[in-house]
């Protein structure tokens, strides 16, 4: 799905600030959760089309996490907090242009796109045997850049995106770091193929390197971006 067309609506909304952005088993059984989410999908896809809507194959959620510096053992999942869901193009939009842009974001800061029922956390279990991919950007072009994942991962363009959990932005003092985060770590296949994608859709210069990291590496040594696997 092309979100491009709605673009420049979004151009005229960007001065929101962050404090807003912070106030917005078994097999048998897992094939009927499955099943139930399917239906649940198509029947919500069926209201947002009988509504005049555009519905998105997934609904996602943003969310926001804001680290006072200085402060020693502040729990992550605390302070996590959940800004706003969306599943039709339309409703896309109205959250985005409302959004503080990364370049006014204060530091360290992360932003998070993840699909509905998925935290962004390495423990869940979406999550847990997975890993992410790994961009470093200067900060004069890391919001382009991030907008265009944004786009390609809201309009399922990416490929494998059944495998794709969610993405975040994080800015640091110095850089800022996008990251796509993946359901299998094992699946060097998915995993390559996703590299692949993330580089085509986003048009990543050639001197841009992109780094792999399980999440179960990040919950041994306590860090999304040392020690990364894989570089390609």
């Amino acid at each position: 799905m092309d979100f491009t067309s709605g673009k420049n609506s979004s151009e005229n909304n960007n001065n929101n600030n962050a404090e807003n952005a912070h106030q917005i088993v078994d097999s048998s059984s897992q094939f009927g959760s499955d099943s139930y989410n399917v239906k649940e999908t198509e029947e919500r896809q069926a209201r947002e089309l009988k509504a005049g809507l555009h519905p998105l194959k997934t609904k996602f959620v943003f969310w926001y996490t804001r680290r006072v510096p200085g402060i020693r053992n502040q729990s992550y999942e605390d302070n996590i907090k959940k800004i706003v869901e969306f599943s039709t193009v339309e409703g896309f939009w109205v959250c985005y242009c409302h959004l503080t842009r990364p370049s006014a974001l204060p530091s360290p800061t992360d932003l998070h796109l993840f699909k509905e029922g998925i935290r962004p956390l390495w423990e869940d279990s979406a999550n847990c045997n997975g890993g992410k991919w790994i961009i470093r950007f200067k900060k004069a072009v890391s919001g382009r850049f991030w907008e265009d994942l944004v786009l390609a991962l809201v309009g399922d363009q990416l490929d494998y995106g059944d495998n794709i959990c969610g993405a975040v932005l994080s800015i640091r003092f110095n850089e800022d770091i996008v990251s796509v985060w993946n359901r299998n770590a094992s699946d060097n296949q998915a995993v390559m193929a996703l590299r692949d994608s993330i580089k085509r859709h986003l048009k990543l210069p050639h001197s841009y390197v992109m780094e792999y990291k399980p999440h179960d590496a990040s919950l041994r040594d306590n860090s999304s971006y040392r020690n990364t696997w894989l570089r390609g």
